[in-house]
């Protein structure tokens, strides 16, 4: 452990001890500094005035080696600071900046071939300027600690997030795996029941059948046994009854030896069942052409589980910060990427009045307040405070004969149109004319509790015979 400075310094001269001497009152001197003190007749100590013994003071070694180091540390000290503001080639004094090498140079480097092309400013002006550059570096520095610590923040927070996100995910695609099992059970119990009551009405045909057989039989066994007794009578009483028997015979025809369908019918309960079954379940099925994305809804946007319909709230939602989200505006946009072809889906609007619909760029600003024209990579139709607007630029208002309660968004991206409808009558409201150089996603806008609702459409199937 390293002594204070004080306590090495001499009473007498108050630097450093140079060859300390101790004497027995503990006090220690420099050598020099007690004989000059001694010189004047009085052998006392300095300090404490206590009378000292006639022979010579010791030298304090341990005290001795001590402040030797100290001085060694300060003559190292010294070194370093003259190098520090000393040329280590030319022993000048650095009075120059090299503003090409950022490198503290003497006059003497500024003429050599090193330095000579190079422009150079005087040292405190550079250090003024280097604090300047530094203070900007550390600020940025600060600012890019203070994005990461915030990016950290959010990470942990996504992390719950996501975890919550894959829960809910599983409970919804649970309960419409659900449904699904629900319609087969019961297209299942259908035909289970078609195939018990053919079963039973083919039970009872056969039990008929059985019994008219057996009258039958019964019949036919009498007859057999009167023509056998008649076969056995006298040649008289055999002709006499002959034609009487011979009717009798005759009178008997099987009407029961028809054993044709009779079995249970198969082939109209197996054939193509799983195709049936699937024909029938689209009766129970929806496809919405468009859904929405809800990772880039806007926190007071709340959206249906089944991603088809969007309202308003005015209490935001807890979601992720994450880039793909709209920050400023209640925007949210589907999950179908528009690149090439014909696409359109309809939106129930209803009773909706705050609304905009139509496409936008897959790389529009999400975290900017924007307006929703094609300057901006929007091309949408806004109703508002009873108004129809195109948004162009500058917005242009349209006139309707009735305000339609659905809207069908219509994109043709090969001929560039967008084009707005109203499905009652398929009248055409507005129609956008532009070329496309990016994806394109279908968009939707409102400030409104009454919901956004994008309509089903009828699936229809169509049999390839080859």
């Amino acid at each position: 452990m390293s002594l204070p400075e004080e306590d090495l310094t001499c009473p007498i001269c108050c630097d450093i001890f140079t060859d300390p001497v101790l004497l027995s009152c503990s006090h220690s001197f420099c050598r020099s500094c007690l004989k000059r003190c001694w010189d004047t007749g009085l052998r006392e100590c300095p300090v404490c005035r206590k009378r000292a013994s006639k022979s010579s003071a010791p030298s304090n070694l341990a005290l001795k080696n001590v402040c030797e180091a100290v001085l060694q540390v300060r003559r190292q000290s010294s070194l370093l600071e003259e190098e520090n503001i000393n040329c280590n080639l030319h022993g000048e004094k650095f009075k120059l900046f090299c503003l090409v090498d950022k490198q503290p140079i003497c006059v003497v480097c500024q003429s050599s071939k090193l330095h000579k092309t190079h422009d150079c400013s005087p040292i405190e002006e550079a250090l003024l300027d280097c604090k300047d550059e530094l203070c900007l570096s550390l600020k940025s520095l600060q600012d890019k600690l203070d994005t990461l610590k915030r990016i950290n923040i959010m990470s942990v927070d996504m992390v719950k997030y996501i975890k919550s996100q894959a829960l809910d995910t599983q409970r919804l695609i649970k309960s419409q795996f659900e449904q699904l099992h629900q319609i087969l059970y019961r297209e299942e119990s259908a035909v289970i029941a078609s195939v018990k009551k053919e079963e039973e009405e083919k039970l009872a045909g056969m039990k008929d059948k059985i019994k008219e057989l057996s009258a039958e039989v019964l019949s036919l066994t009498e007859t057999i046994s009167v023509i056998q007794e008649q076969l056995k009578e006298d040649d008289m009483v055999l002709l006499k009854n002959f034609k009487a028997t011979q009717d009798r015979g005759k009178s008997i025809t099987l009407g029961s030896d028809n054993m044709s369908g009779l079995l249970i019918d198969v082939t109209k309960h197996l054939s193509n069942l799983k195709y049936r079954v699937w024909e029938k379940m689209l009766d129970h099925i929806d496809y919405t052409p468009v859904t929405l994305d809800p990772n880039t809804a806007h926190p007071c946007l709340i959206l249906s589980d089944d991603l088809t319909s969007l309202h308003y709230s005015k209490k935001p939602s807890c979601c992720p910060d994450n880039p793909e989200r709209f920050h400023i505006s209640a925007e949210v946009v589907g999950m179908t990427a528009l690149g090439s072809g014909s696409h359109h889906w309809v939106v129930e609007t209803g009773s909706n009045q705050d609304w905009l619909l139509g496409v936008a760029y897959l790389s529009v600003s999400r975290d900017a307040e924007i307006s929703a024209r094609p300057e901006n990579g929007f091309w949408t139709l806004c109703f508002r405070e009873g108004e129809f607007r195109a948004m162009t630029s500058p917005p242009t208002s349209l006139t309707v004969t009735k305000t339609p309660k659905q809207v069908k968004v219509q994109l043709d991206y090969n001929k560039g149109m967008v084009s707005f409808f109203d499905p009652a009558d398929d009248t055409l409201i507005y129609a956008f004319t532009h070329t496309f150089t990016e994806t394109l996603l279908p968009y939707f806008y409102t400030q409104s509790s009454h919901p956004l609702r994008i309509m089903p459409e009828k699936v229809l199937i169509t049999m390839l015979r080859q």
